[in-house]
């Protein structure tokens, strides 16, 4: 791979402090202070999100979601950041740079968010999320085109992530190729949804479990159909 491993994940920092995606893309070491740092909202209040969507999907006559997961949230750092000298920074921008704009997503090194990497199938969606900068949130879509194999950084002792215990033969850690789809609408903040977060806890919304939330260190997330939904539906609104 032509760059840093950018994906990293051993006990990512909630957003702030938590060098995570692409870095997972690296993931989980830090601090997570961007969560509690840039969502400052209101507690309780969903604006007109939760209530209206809900409506929306009743009168469409939409079906309930079953509780599993389907799409994803994967974090990466578009601020240079240097680990053990090599620059984990990876942009939304980085990835539509690539051939074809789609990577692997590499050095992850947590056994949660690896095992969600290992749970991805063909063609699920996720959101690419910017973490740990100024201000965190997501900005783009993306899917995967290929499916959990063995992650080669663990083996390479010049990459940050390598890992002198994974053996060729029974490798520790996996990655999976995405590849852009688009944009969102517009840049969807961290303190924006967790202020439906907030509101949904009180009210039954379909963010009310939301990981981003309950295990903000994590770079690789999983979400339900419900919750992928209604985030989506946000970059229709016209931000707060």
């Amino acid at each position: 791979m032509p760059w840093p491993s950018r994906k990293r994940d051993k006990g990512a920092v909630a957003d702030k402090k938590e060098p995570d995606a692409k870095i997972a893309k690296t993931e989980e070491e830090t601090s997570d202070k961007e969560e509690e740092k840039s969502a400052k909202p209101p507690a309780g209040s969903s604006k007109s999100g939760w209530k209206n969507w809900k409506k929306k999907e009743s009168e469409s006559g939409g079906e309930e979601s079953k509780i599993t997961y389907c799409h994803w949230l994967l974090k990466s750092e578009p601020e240079s950041r240097l680990e053990k000298g090599v620059d984990v920074k990876f942009s939304v921008d980085d990835l539509k740079a690539q051939p074809n704009q789609t990577t692997c997503w590499d050095g992850v090194r947590n056994y949660q968010a690896r095992n969600f990497l290992r749970s991805m199938k063909l063609g699920q969606q996720a959101f690419f999320y910017h973490s740990n900068c100024k201000e965190p949130g997501i900005v783009a879509l993306v899917k995967i085109v290929k499916e959990a194999y063995p992650d080669h950084t663990q083996f390479d002792q010049k990459d940050p992530h390598y890992d002198s215990t994974s053996r060729k033969e029974n490798p520790k850690w996996s990655m999976v190729d995405v590849q852009f789809v688009r944009m969102t609408k517009r840049f969807i903040p961290l303190s924006e949804i967790k202020a439906h977060h907030l509101a949904h806890k009180a009210d039954g919304g379909p963010l009310k479990d939301m990981m981003l939330f309950t295990r903000q260190r994590l770079s690789i997330q999983p979400l339900t159909q419900e919750e992928f939904d209604f985030v989506l539906s946000l970059e229709e609104e016209k931000p707060h």
